[in-house]
């Protein structure tokens, strides 16, 4: 599987060590940045990983920052993008089982590499059920086009 990764200057040491369990795994992955501590604005980071995400380059997009809300906030502006902030295992499940999501947001100041690592695992290695929740998602889509069903 090819992963576009990102994170900000706050998110950049869980970033490495996800880049580090990605290795171990066998997936292939894209570092959209950032590389040093320096601030960095998160939606730029953001964009970049979601880019190579829409345009097929990756399957899948992890980004980090400090809380993991922000990076969640900006992807999911984004067309075709389905962003969860997970902090368990459990979330990380549900988002891919249920809901499709093909970006995974996690919080540098939030979690310890291990945690992390395991909701990286689980969230890779969960696929979308489908039935009932296709045509939840078709509405998501419709939402981007501006289509209001409320």
């Amino acid at each position: 599987m090819r992963i576009a990764i990102g994170c900000d200057h706050r998110g950049l040491s869980l970033k490495q060590a996800v880049i580090q369990l990605l290795t171990e795994l066998g997936h292939k992955y894209d570092d959209c940045g950032c590389y040093d501590t320096k601030p960095v604005d998160y939606p730029d980071i953001a964009c970049r990983a979601v880019k190579a995400l829409t345009q097929g380059k990756a399957e899948h997009a992890i980004l980090i920052c400090a809380t993991g809300i922000g990076m969640s906030i900006a992807a999911n502006k984004l067309p075709g993008v389905r962003a969860a902030r997970c902090l368990d295992t459990f979330s990380a499940v549900r988002s891919r089982w249920h809901n499709d999501a093909n970006v995974l947001c996690l919080g540098g100041e939030m979690l310890g590499d291990g945690l992390a690592k395991e909701i990286v695992k689980a969230y890779l290695a969960t696929d979308f059920e489908g039935g009932r929740h296709v045509r939840r998602l078709e509405k998501i889509k419709a939402l981007e086009q501006g289509n209001l069903p409320c």
